[in-house]
């Protein structure tokens, strides 16, 4: 083989592993808190640091929305929480009130009652990932992109993405709509299509 060639790893985790990640997440000490943490930052495509910053003041459970303070120059926005979202956060919260400096205003403490930090998010990806036997060394930044990539796959257009996202530039949200083999269905089934290239026939 070439010693040139190389293959690109897959930066994105898929339905089924998501759904296996946070399954995985539900069990341990912190389950409650994981769960919730990890399902949040994977649906709203959340950045490690952004996560870890999140502070009580920015979600409102009776309005159903969260305000996302985007990192790298990103658009800030508020998004709204999805019901499944809002019974994890009810959970944690009520657990959260027998943490240590339950006070603060970070949103995910720590066993100690500090933030979560960056490294610690770190290690609860990388070891629900591999109880989950996902077949890839998993980290928090997949989480975003697997977000990016679930958008897509729905269908959603390319600006709304990047406004949700937070991408300042197009050219960062493209990846997820580029690889999107759904959008290429049916574009020779055009009766035009079919009659200009009857050779495909």
């Amino acid at each position: 083989m070439d010693k040139n060639y190389c293959v690109r790893k897959r930066s994105y985790l898929n339905q089924t592993e998501i759904g296996a990640l946070l399954a995985a997440t539900q069990k341990g000490d912190h389950a409650i808190r994981n769960y919730s943490l990890v399902l949040t930052c994977f649906i709203h495509g959340l950045r490690a640091s952004e996560i870890c910053r999140l502070q009580l003041s920015d979600i409102d459970l009776e309005s159903k929305c969260i305000y996302i303070r985007r990192l790298k120059n990103g658009f800030s926005t508020t998004h709204p929480l999805l019901e499944k979202e809002i019974q994890a956060l009810k959970n944690w919260l009520a657990v959260r009130a027998n943490y240590p400096q339950s006070g603060s205003e970070w949103l995910f403490l720590s066993r100690k009652g500090n933030p979560v930090s960056r490294q610690q998010f770190y290690q609860i990806i990388v070891s629900c990932g591999e109880a989950a036997g996902i077949p890839l060394v998993t980290h928090p930044h997949m989480l975003r992109h697997s977000c990016g990539y679930a958008l897509a796959n729905m269908g959603i257009d390319t600006r709304l993405i990047q406004d949700y996202l937070g991408h300042r530039n197009i050219r960062h949200t493209v990846w997820y709509t580029a690889s999107n083999a759904g959008r290429f269905y049916g574009i020779w089934d055009n009766q035009q299509e079919r009659n200009q290239y009857a050779l495909f026939r």
